[in-house]
C-alpha cells in the first residue's frame, strides 16, 4: 500500500520519502520555514514535538536550520511522569537531540512536574502552560493502537481530553498496555495549532492510518480528531 492510495480528506495533504532519512531532513525544513514565517509576523515561534524513538533524526536535522532560535518556545505534547534523567523521558530526548548547538538558545517548557501524584503533576503542568503562546508548529506521531500525544484509547481521562470544550490543558493519563503513568496535552490546545504535522514510518503504521480514515468514534483511535484540514502528514516505507 502507498499513502497515495487513501482517500484522504479535503485539504490534508501527503508526502511521501524513501526512507526515514530524507523524511526527517524534508520535515526539518518545513518546520524550520513555518517557524521562521511566525517569527517574522509576530516575533517569536511556538514548536510543540511528540517524543520517543522516531523523532530522533528529525530532532537532529531540526538542530541544523538556521533559525533565529532565541525566539523559538519549544514544548512537548506529551510526557511519561519520570524524572527528566529517566531514560524514557521525552523531555531528555528532546534536549539530547533538538536542543544543542545553536538551537540551545530556544526556550523550553517542559511537561514534568515533582509532585505527590501523576494528579498533582498534571495540575502543576497545566497551570505552567497558561504561559505557553498559541501553537505555530505541532509535530504529532501515531501508535500502531491510533493513539496520537498520549491520547490512548480506553485511558480513563480520555472523554475529557478529547471533549473541544475541555477547559483543562494537560490531564494525567496512562497507557493502557504499559506501566508508565503519562502527562497530555489537551485536543483543544493541541487543535488549535496553526501548521499540524504527522509523521509516521512503515506500512503498519500506513494501515493503522487507513482505519482510522474510515468512519469510527475519535476514542477507539484518537488520531481521528486530527484527520481534517489543515494537515501535512509526512510518510515513508
Amino acid at each position: 500500500m502507498a499513502i497515495s492510495e487513501l482517500q484522504l480528506p479535503p485539504g490534508v495533504r501527503a508526502c511521501t520519502h524513501d526512507a526515514a532519512g530524507p523524511m526527517a531532513q524534508a520535515l526539518a525544513v518545513r518546520v524550520a520555514d513555518a517557524l521562521r514565517e511566525a517569527i517574522a509576523v509576530r516575533g517569536q515561534a511556538t514548536l510543540v514535538v511528540s517524543g520517543g524513538r522516531s523523532p530522533v533524526s528529525f530532532f537532529e536535522a531540526l538542530a541544523q536550520q538556521d533559525l533565529p532560535w532565541a525566539q523559538v518556545r519549544v514544548s512537548l505534547a506529551d510526557e511519561r511522569w519520570v524524572p527528566v534523567n529517566h531514560a524514557s523521558s521525552n523531555e531528555a530526548l528532546v534536549r539530547r537531540h533538538l536542543l544543542r548547538g545553536a538551537a540551545s538558545e530556544a526556550k523550553f517548557l517542559g511537561l514534568y512536574r515533582v509532585a505527590g501524584s501523576l494528579e498533582q503533576a498534571a495540575e502543576l503542568a497545566d497551570a505552567a502552560f497558561a504561559e505557553l503562546p498559541p501553537i505555530d508548529v505541532l509535530v504529532l506521531g501515531m501508535g500502531d493502537d491510533g493513539h496520537t500525544a498520549s491520547l490512548f484509547p480506553d485511558s480513563p481521562n480520555l472523554d475529557l481530553a478529547l471533549r473541544a470544550d475541555c477547559s483543562r490543558r494537560v490531564l494525567p493519563m496512562q497507557a493502557p498496555s504499559q506501566p508508565a503513568q503519562r502527562l497530555t496535552l489537551t485536543l483543544p490546545l493541541l487543535a488549535g495549532a496553526r501548521l499540524p504535522l504527522l509523521a509516521i514510518q512503515g506500512q503498519a503504521k500506513l494501515a493503522t492510518l487507513a482505519e482510522a480514515l474510515a468512519p469510527g468514534e475519535v476514542a477507539r483511535m484518537p488520531i481521528r480528531a486530527f484527520l481534517h484540514s489543515p494537515l501535512e502528514i509526512y510518510w515513508c516505507p
